[in-house]
């Protein structure tokens, strides 16, 4: 039977992909600083919870390990304390597993670390970004540079690393799209500043999909843009939604007042990029979901109440 190691679990991505991992001969460690029996009752197969690395068995043998830790980058303004937050949850806990990781006998065979795509900070409309493409100079770009620089060190010891970087995720029960629906239910929902930044989703099947991919195609290696085909501007991806919804999304929310609630992390919701996942695609993995009108409809249609 496998084994694989997950850190950040419990979050909306990693209790996901557990779940769909726990539906295989696969067996799960989850490094959580939460309840050990509250964790455990997530799923309907046991896990095993650990507080810490170093209570892990020198015999336990992880043929992969999927690193999603990292405290929400919207969940709060960028002072510099919660920019310190920010980096110790990613930067500091893949530098700590990947130490970690070198006293082991016996190494994984692979090492899945997170990212997103706030890598490449916001850029022209027209500029389509893949995996070559150079970092953005923003916080947030700074941030994902930095924890995907921790994580390739993992090749310096002979593991095969890929560092995922992730667009909106988007599901009804998590996510961005969560946090949405309230307002767009109530008529609420409008476009953010000009609409025409670009917004890179994928879907959350997609998502723990294309993880599960990563984990089973030894010829992986590298970086990989977790997004759908077909990004959308906010302005169509506010209209899709309350079409979908039933509702109007006649509003609008202006840059400069974004800035002033939100101050830097703002930048996140008026800024854009338009990115492609050129090198997940070349891999040969198939995204199920690509037209957002077609996933949202899915979702609302039958039930707008």
């Amino acid at each position: 039977m496998k084994k694989i190691l997950v850190t950040g679990g419990t979050g909306f991505i990693g209790s996901t992909l557990i779940e769909s991992l726990l539906q295989t001969e696969v067996a799960i460690t989850v490094l959580s600083r939460q309840n050990a029996q509250a964790v455990q009752k997530r799923w309907a197969r046991p896990v095993n919870v650990v507080s810490s690395l170093s209570v892990i068995p020198a015999s336990d043998v992880f043929d992969g390990i999927v690193n999603l830790a990292g405290e929400g980058i919207m969940d709060g303004r960028w002072t510099l304390s919660r920019k310190q937050a920010l980096m110790d949850s990613r930067i500091a806990l893949t530098q700590s597993l990947v130490c970690w990781m070198e006293t082991r006998t016996t190494l994984p065979k692979v090492l899945i670390s997170g990212s997103a795509i706030g890598y490449y900070g916001s850029r022209p409309l027209e500029k389509q970004l893949t995996e070559n493409d150079a970092p953005g100079t923003d916080f947030a770009a700074q941030l994902c540079a930095d924890w995907e620089q921790e994580a390739r060190l993992a090749e310096k010891l002979g593991v095969r690393t890929c560092i995922v970087r992730t667009g909106i995720v988007l599901h009804p029960k998590g996510g961005a799209l969560k946090k949405m629906l309230p307002p767009f239910r109530l008529g609420l929902g409008g476009v953010i500043g000009s609409g025409q930044q670009i917004m890179s989703w994928i879907h959350l099947d997609d998502m723990v999909r294309l993880l599960i991919f990563l984990l089973e195609h030894p010829q992986c290696q590298g970086v990989f843009n977790a997004v759908a085909p077909q990004p959308v501007s906010n302005e169509s991806f506010t209209r899709a939604l309350g079409n979908a919804l039933k509702r109007p999304t006649i509003l609008t929310m202006p840059a400069k007042l974004l800035q002033l609630l939100l101050g830097e992390s703002s930048v996140l919701v008026t800024g854009g990029q338009y990115v492609v996942p050129e090198k997940i695609v070349q891999a040969g993995f198939g995204f199920g979901h690509q037209d957002l009108q077609h996933v949202f409809s899915r979702w609302f249609s039958p039930d707008i109440s």
